[in-house]
């Protein structure tokens, strides 16, 4: 059993498909191919159903999906714990995984422009605010950078950790531009408000499931807003995953404006309503230990702060 198997499959049912898989983990299709077949080998199962597209995890696979997902986190939990950072300077981040993606790179450059030299370690997202910000109180890590909602509370001790709002972002409805539903294909924009409009109407919908930021900040935007029916195709905790399923055509979902920008201009997604009111604005908040911790850590969020102060008002 190597990890990168298990980090290979995990890819592999956040993308479901075999070829962007492969590119995401740097390696040619021919030869992921061939590590998921040595993991179902070591496993003895049949993890993939190669018989769809996109390719879908088998009832053995989802199964195993957390448990793979679970290992993953706990091993680099470890080495990070047993690792002497102290010794090799590198700055730990705990964040949610959507925004190592689409925030922190070009982050991390405007902090080194504006004089910074940092060395850094992204610990992997262990799913759900709660399970990371365990990273920052146990202090495996110096920061913990997540998004923020005043629906969406967690448990921390505000006189032992600082908090920074470092920018912001928002959680829109999309969809693809044609959706096949009750085996007809329909236009997909605006098609959650026609879902208000026809009580009848069900829409296909991908789920962050209920235990992710974003499934605990929809679960109280759906409360308040008018009801509509929807069906559950697809849960993924991950935005990256449920936006390369929306793409397919596989039903609603909503995500971060900045990981869907691209796919929004060029018309891959289209808006699935023209109401704000079914948008979700957010915070991206750093918070770490309101004492002192070393040099580094103090110089990246006085620079940080430096940074947020600048911002035109």
């Amino acid at each position: 059993m190597e990890i990168k198997w298990l980090e290979d499959f995990v890819t592999l049912a956040d993308t479901s498909s075999f070829s962007r898989a492969a590119e995401m983990r740097n390696v040619t299709q021919p030869a992921f191919s061939r590590r998921i077949k040595q993991l179902e080998g070591w496993m003895g199962a049949t993890l993939i159903s190669r018989a769809t597209m996109p390719a879908e995890l088998t009832p053995a696979g989802r199964n195993f999906l957390p448990v793979a997902q679970e290992a993953i986190r706990t091993l680099y939990a470890a080495r990070e714990t047993l690792r002497p950072s102290h010794e090799v300077g590198l700055l730990r981040f705990a964040a949610l995984h959507t925004l190592t993606v689409t925030f922190f790179p070009h982050w991390l450059k405007a902090l080194e422009k504006a004089g910074g030299a940092f060395s850094t370690s992204l610990m992997p997202d262990r799913g759900g605010i709660e399970a990371n910000l365990e990273s920052l109180v146990g202090d495996e890590a110096d920061f913990f950078l997540t998004y923020a909602h005043p629906e969406v509370p967690f448990h921390l001790d505000r006189g032992k950790f600082a908090a920074l709002t470092v920018a912001h972002d928002r959680l829109v409805p999309l969809v693809a531009p044609t959706v096949v539903m009750s085996g007809a294909p329909q236009p997909g924009r605006n098609l959650l408000d026609r879902a208000v409009a026809e009580p009848r109407l069900a829409v296909p919908y991908l789920s962050y499931g209920f235990n992710s930021f974003f499934g605990v900040a929809l679960s109280r935007l759906l409360l308040r807003r008018p009801p509509f029916r929807r069906r559950t195709t697809h849960e993924n905790t991950i935005s990256a995953g449920l936006m390369n399923m929306a793409m397919t055509g596989a039903g609603i979902c909503w995500l971060p404006e900045s990981l869907a920008r691209d796919e929004i201009e060029t018309g891959r997604l289209v808006r699935a309503s023209a109401d704000e009111g079914w948008n979700l604005d957010l915070d991206i908040r750093l918070y770490r230990h309101a004492a002192s911790r070393n040099r580094k850590v103090d110089d990246l969020w006085r620079i940080a702060k430096n940074l947020v102060e600048r911002e035109p008002a």
